[in-house]
């Protein structure tokens, strides 16, 4: 019997690994990687994800999700809201009991989401060459709940992340996280400029890359 399409999303991958940011990072977490992006940032580490993938059925990636025995699960990409039944796999996992979170460019409507999964909304900065794909109305639907991150790649980058607190009231909407873009900017540059400057916002290194590089599926 053939599947019809509505049941299935194209994944990449899905394999366990530490949470490598954002608040859940190093909680032992399912990683579901959708295929797709129509982005594409210059510091990107999945440009594999882009094209390819493998067709499955949104019971089927529950079962795996619920063979590696872990309640995090965080849907990403690629650019996982680019798949529309990506809304309904972020139900269905909620619904069975998980803690979801989605990794989103930010430059597609959140709006959908359901609101027990936690947004993790990459805003980019201008020297990712994407700034104009910011989807600024995404901003005013982020709560407490929600994570909003900047991947600062230089000086310029980190001084128009710190104007955007400011214009867009950031820190009140939701817990804002600074990330220096791998190989791009020093950590404790960047570290040093929000300690300088007393942001209101959390710092962080991807930790899985301090553990294994770039190695891919981690």
């Amino acid at each position: 019997m053939q599947v019809e399409s509505g049941d299935r999303l194209r994944l990449t991958e899905i394999f366990l690994s530490v949470q490598g940011e954002a608040r859940s990072a190093g909680w032992p977490t399912v990683f579901v990687r959708l295929t797709g992006c129509p982005l594409r940032c210059q510091y990107c580490d999945t440009a594999y994800a882009f094209h390819g993938g493998q067709w499955w059925e949104i019971d089927a990636i529950l079962a795996e999700v619920a063979s590696h025995g872990v309640r995090h699960v965080c849907v990403t990409g690629g650019e996982p809201l680019a798949q529309k039944r990506c809304i309904g796999l972020l139900e269905r996992l909620c619904d069975a009991g998980y803690e979801v979170s989605l990794e989103t460019s930010g430059a597609i409507d959140i709006s959908d989401v359901d609101r027990r999964v936690s947004r993790v909304l990459d805003l980019k900065t201008p020297a990712s060459n994407e700034q104009g794909r910011n989807l600024l109305g995404n901003i005013p639907l982020l709560t407490a709940h929600d994570q909003l991150k900047f991947v600062i790649c230089d000086r310029g980058d980190y001084d128009w992340a710190k104007a955007m607190l400011v214009e867009h009231a950031l820190t009140a909407r939701c817990e804002v996280l600074f990330s220096p873009s791998f190989s791009q900017v020093e950590p404790r540059a960047l570290a040093e400029w929000i300690l300088a400057d007393r942001l209101p916002v959390r710092f962080q290194m991807q930790l899985h890359k301090q553990l294994w590089g770039d190695a891919q599926g981690r």
